[in-house]
């Protein structure tokens, strides 16, 4: 029989980013054994901001895990690592691992293109090459079975909430989009206006970039329905939120949170935001969506469809597989 595959999910820790990694590292272990190493990384502040060309092993800082084996221990089969802050050491992993490790890279390097066995990079980003795998969306953790885990502590405050349950997603400041004050009170008005409407209930949760003169403004003008505001403390809901949900209000800000309510197969509406520079790649991300019937713009009201929920990091998964000989 052939061994469980050891897989190495490498990121600097950020939950956005190590989600990537971890959820394509999942999706490679239901389809066949495999163990699942996190390793959590960051460069020396002095460091930080160089070149990856630049950067070498001692500069980590000393906080990180180890990213070599150690004494008795080997390479990984299959090294999966995400953001900016891992391309120096994944470009050397196949090399240092004398050829055993398979490297898997996340988003768009956009260094050393050829220095990664598979790049798996949302469409929207239109990377090419031969060794790129481009997919809607980024690879995540949500499953199905996993909003059931999920769901399970937030059991007794949702479930009897009334339906239809909305659950808002809210994003923030970016280089392309923001939300200033009086933007987020106008999105509250209408999601309270719409969620009144339907006669449902409200779950709302902010992401680390939201602003907090948004998350003030939208909290009070939205606390009298129904609902559950996640405040920050305590366990996170965000994966019962979308178990919950009958429907997924989601910020146009970010592509992790629309690919993950697209996952669902909820109807997701789009809220808008305040624009800072064109919509580039976010748009084409969105009129895939769109095209997918996954997702529609945000027009007040509640309205219901079905959609094929998108299943990505499956489709991901299978593709390292292949690749790996494993299929």
């Amino acid at each position: 029989m052939t061994a469980p595959l050891s897989i190495w999910v490498v990121s600097d820790g950020r939950a956005g980013m190590e989600n990537q990694a971890l959820g394509l590292a999942e999706a490679v272990q239901r389809l066949t054994p495999a163990t699942i190493t996190v390793k959590r990384i960051r460069w020396r502040t002095a460091f930080d901001k160089l070149p990856s060309a630049l950067k070498v092993g001692w500069m980590l800082d000393p906080s990180s895990d180890p990213v070599e084996p150690g004494p008795g221990e080997t390479w990984p089969n299959l090294w999966i690592a995400t953001g900016r802050a891992t391309l120096p050491l994944s470009v050397r992993a196949n090399a240092r691992s004398g050829g055993r490790t398979f490297v898997a890279q996340t988003q768009d390097p956009r260094w050393r293109m050829d220095a990664y066995d598979l790049i798996v990079a949302p469409a929207h980003d239109r990377v090419e090459g031969p060794n790129v795998l481009s997919i809607t969306g980024s690879p995540h953790r949500v499953t199905r079975v996993r909003l059931v885990e999920g769901a399970a502590a937030f059991e007794a405050a949702l479930s009897p909430l009334h339906r239809p349950r909305v659950a808002a997603l809210i994003g923030g400041r970016s280089m392309a989009f923001d939300l200033p004050e009086d933007h987020a009170a106008d999105l509250a008005d209408r999601i309270a206006a719409a969620v009144t409407a339907a006669g449902g209930s409200l779950m709302l949760t902010f992401s680390r970039r939201t602003p907090e003169a948004a998350k003030q403004v939208m909290t009070a003008r939205l606390a009298s329905l129904p609902g559950l505001i996640w405040d920050g403390t305590g366990p996170n809901p965000y994966f019962a939120f979308l178990h919950f949900a009958d429907h997924v209000l989601v910020t146009e800000d970010s592509a992790n949170m629309a690919a993950e309510a697209a996952s669902t197969g909820a109807p997701v509406h789009i809220l808008p935001m305040t624009p800072l520079k064109p919509a580039g790649k976010f748009a084409r991300l969105h009129d895939d969506l769109r095209e997918r019937d996954a997702t529609r713009p945000f027009e007040g009201t509640l309205t219901s469809w079905t959609y094929e929920p998108l299943n990505e990091t499956d489709r991901a998964a299978r593709a390292v597989l292949e690749r790996l000989g494993r299929s």
